[in-house]
């Protein structure tokens, strides 16, 4: 994990759980996508306006771009089980590249503080006017460099 990460907190609902107490599989993905709104903001042109991300990378995104995943990679080393707490998510940016970045995550037992979960998301910002991947500009990836580490999985 580098030394510059985000960490949020990400409720976790009843119903995330499988009948085993472990949050399921599934909703894992959908923790994945809240934390990187709560830790990097709401993309441009959706939603309303809310409390501010703590780094903001999404909502500067040009008006028609849309920010689409690419890839998700998830590793469980141990289960995340259901609390009634909001569990943490340690996030930070891998693999920056022309047309594309990974979000890398750490989720942490709300409790004991240990990692149950490595993962990650690459995301390439995506013109659908002419159904293209669009290039990220020098700003895009500058801003994206504040948060930069290691990435959760060698390629």
């Amino acid at each position: 994990m580098p030394n510059s990460v985000l960490c949020v907190e990400v409720p976790m609902r009843w119903g995330d759980m499988d009948v085993y107490g472990h949050i399921n599989n599934v909703n894992l993905i959908r923790l994945m996508e809240e934390a990187r709104i709560a830790g990097f903001g709401v993309p441009g042109g959706t939603g309303a306006p809310g409390s501010e991300p703590k780094v903001d990378i999404f909502s500067a995104v040009p008006e028609g771009v849309q920010i689409l995943v690419v890839e998700h990679r998830v590793r469980y080393s141990k289960p995340l089980e259901y609390r009634n707490v909001p569990v943490k998510v340690d996030l930070w940016v891998a693999n920056i590249k022309p047309a594309s970045f990974d979000i890398c995550y750490e989720f942490r037992d709300p409790v004991e503080g240990y990692v149950c979960v490595k993962a990650s998301t690459t995301l390439a910002y995506f013109d659908p006017e002419t159904s293209r991947v669009q290039r990220l500009s020098v700003a895009e990836r500058e801003s994206l460099a504040v948060i930069q580490g290691p990435s959760t999985f060698a390629r």
